[in-house]
């Protein structure tokens, strides 16, 4: 697997430059309140969110919300495998694990760090959001920015994990709404 030895390589060198901003920002869990914050949103946003907004779609936006909750349901299981085989793949550890002075602020899902996918799909929902039903943006978009947040101060992910996990869901959600969902209204409206 020569290509895991690069991945493993570049990783070592990202994590020791971004071990400083973690272990700073993991230092704000002393603080009781910022701690359940953050555990709370990350909770939340293990999908019980998501699930709720798509399951209430139908009842939010009667034009459009049964194909929207479609494509958010199928586009949610695509970012699951894509940040999966990702993670596989690619096999970098989470900032807890490689520097034991960064607290474990809440158990992962999964073993590994990189893409969060926590961020993938928060960014992945808020984009198809953004682009289908703009009004809900605004209420969103501080859940989704507290989801990526929460998984530098949990200890959980390094930035970079977030930045590229914010990057692929945010492209996937464009993709999914600029390829999908206008085939999936006329499908629904037949």
């Amino acid at each position: 697997m020569p290509s895991t030895t690069k991945a493993s390589r570049f990783f070592n060198l990202v994590d020791q430059r971004e071990y400083a901003f973690c272990q700073a920002i993991n230092q704000s869990l002393r603080f009781r309140p910022v701690h359940g914050y953050f555990q709370l949103i990350s909770r939340l946003g293990d999908g019980w969110l998501w699930y709720a907004l798509i399951l209430a779609m139908p009842l939010i936006r009667p034009d459009n919300g049964l194909a929207l909750a479609l494509l958010m349901a199928a586009t949610g299981l695509t970012c699951t495998v894509t940040y999966k085989l990702l993670k596989r793949w690619l096999i970098r550890e989470r900032p807890f694990i490689s520097f034991p002075s960064i607290n474990c602020g809440t158990p992962p899902l999964d073993r590994y760090s990189f893409p969060s996918g926590h961020t993938l799909h928060a960014a992945c929902f808020t984009t198809i959001i953004a682009i289908m039903a703009p009004g809900l943006f605004w209420p969103l978009l501080p859940f989704t920015l507290s989801v990526a947040a929460s998984r530098v101060v949990l200890g959980l992910h390094y930035p970079s994990d977030v930045v590229a996990g914010a990057l692929i869901g945010g492209c996937m959600g464009a993709v999914a709404v600029y390829s999908f969902a206008e085939p999936l209204r006329i499908l629904l409206a037949a």
